[in-house]
């Protein structure tokens, strides 16, 4: 199965998420939802191996 295919539905939750937040806990929780989304979301691909992180982590390429 295709994986592309799950981002339209992933974004959808998100966004839902991230509008209740905003309606019923106010602006403050919304931020919150949305950063701590965004670190759950940057840890995934780091740990999916998608995304390099060594710039990040200091990590230098032994040659």
């Amino acid at each position: 199965m295709d994986e592309n295919r799950w981002w339209p539905m992933a974004g959808l939750l998100w966004g839902t998420a991230l509008g209740f937040a905003g309606a019923f806990g106010g602006f403050v929780v919304f931020l919150i939802v949305l950063v701590l989304s965004v670190i759950g979301f940057l840890a995934g691909r780091a740990m999916s191996g998608t995304m390099d992180m060594s710039g990040v982590l200091g990590r230098r390429r032994v040659s």
